[in-house]
């Protein structure tokens, strides 16, 4: 059953929304748009835990796994503006430790955009300590990089956390959780977390993960999982100690501050964190700074973590068609390894389907959460509908260019 409330206009988002649970699998979800700051769709429903039966209310949230990394980047940009931190500046002049091994132009710039060339951690990341925060910044401090910084990129799909998270430590005086619960989250009233208080956990939807099965294993990202233990793919995703491993389904795994990947909130809560951003600033940043922050900064036609095409601003993902350059498109459908947004959108993608992003042109904030993960690498056939319907909804055309356009 889907509850919440949509306004005269935007029934396709409904219906899209509907036609998940009826017809695509969806288990337990939400979504929410705002326009011009005004909320014009929130949605929820279906079932949060299929084993204790609850179902999915107005309150539930879920990890929404690399959507954090927008609140991240967005906690780094604030400071920006506040000009608290220089994002093309060496990052040794606030974290010395980290120019070892060829790093010392590294800048929080390639930090953000994934060219800082530490995607993942070559020695085996033992268990619980991928939740303790100096042991993760000091071993990436320590960490060759993997390429010349600067000269590519490669998605930092967990070091992106501590990477990015300790220059707003450093620069803010506060920890990464910390900042973004006084300086985003509260201010703006939103149920959202890095480093989730235990009594959140009674709302917390537990996460219905997708398993691959053997005769899908042959995009590059997943050839490279299963074929060569010492590639970065591979490096990524096994030797993340016990985040990728279940760990985030624990109370240790949600009360660390893994600025990657553990944040915890609801459609609601993202599209409110996007929604200044789509609407000049707010009290957040200032106008360069929000232009600055919607940029292109590093694309490439073989990510050397995703090994797809990808297209990031500073800390965020932009529209990415891969409907034709993409093998999971060809083996789990168009939708799958894209994310096809307006061309001035920025927002980043969780594992499994998740979306935030804000589209200042449209004046458009959105979110959607859900349970039950989805194939693939960034949108799926449940998540990429909605972001169409609203789009539709708005009067656009046509997304046959790559973006969404009038």
């Amino acid at each position: 059953m889907v509850e919440g409330t949509c306004k005269p206009g935007f029934e396709r988002v409904a219906e899209a929304f509907k036609k998940n649970f009826d017809a695509n699998g969806e288990v337990g979800a939400s979504v929410c748009l705002t326009v011009g700051g005004e909320t014009v769709v929130d949605l929820w429903g279906g079932v949060a835990d299929p084993k204790a039966g609850t179902p999915w209310k107005q309150d539930t949230v879920s990890i929404v796994f690399s959507c954090t990394k927008g609140a991240t980047a967005l906690c780094a940009h604030i400071l920006a503006s506040r000009g608290k931190l220089d994002l093309d500046a060496p990052v040794v002049e606030l974290w010395p430790e980290f120019g070892q091994h060829g790093k010392e132009r590294v800048t929080t710039r390639m930090m953000l955009d994934h060219s800082a060339a530490v995607p993942a951690l070559r020695a085996r990341v033992e268990g619980a300590k991928v939740y303790d925060w100096t042991y993760m910044t000091d071993r990436l401090a320590a960490e060759e990089p993997f390429w010349l910084p600067g000269t590519r990129n490669g998605y930092h799909g967990l070091t992106f956390g501590w990477t990015v998270g300790e220059m707003v430590r450093r620069a803010s005086g506060k920890s990464l959780g910390t900042f973004f619960r006084d300086e985003i989250a509260r201010p703006l009233g939103l149920d959202f977390w890095i480093g989730t208080p235990e009594e959140v956990d009674s709302r917390v939807a537990p996460m219905l993960p997708y398993v691959n099965k053997a005769e899908e294993a042959v995009t590059p990202f997943l050839r490279d999982l299963t074929t060569d233990k010492k590639s970065i793919p591979a490096l990524f995703y096994f030797n993340s100690g016990a985040v990728l491993s279940g760990g985030l389904a624990t109370r240790a795994g949600r009360a660390a501050e893994i600025g990657a990947a553990n944040g915890v909130t609801n459609a609601r809560g993202l599209a409110g964190m996007y929604a200044p951003l789509a609407n000049g600033g707010g009290k957040l940043v200032d106008a360069a700074t929000l232009a600055r922050m919607g940029e292109v900064s590093m694309a490439t036609h073989d990510d050397a973590t995703l090994r797809i095409p990808t297209r990031f601003a500073l800390g965020f993902m932009k529209s990415m068609d891969n409907r034709k350059r993409s093998l999971g498109a060809t083996v789990f459908g168009p939708d799958v390894d894209s994310v096809l947004l307006g061309s001035a959108a920025f927002g980043h993608v969780g594992a499994g389907g998740s979306l935030g992003f804000a589209d200042p042109a449209a004046g458009l904030s959105f979110g959607y959460t859900m349970n039950r993960m989805g194939p693939g690498l960034l949108m799926n056939g449940r998540g990429q509908p909605l972001v169409d319907a609203a789009y539709l909804s708005l009067g656009y055309k046509n997304k046959d260019g790559g973006v969404w356009a009038r």
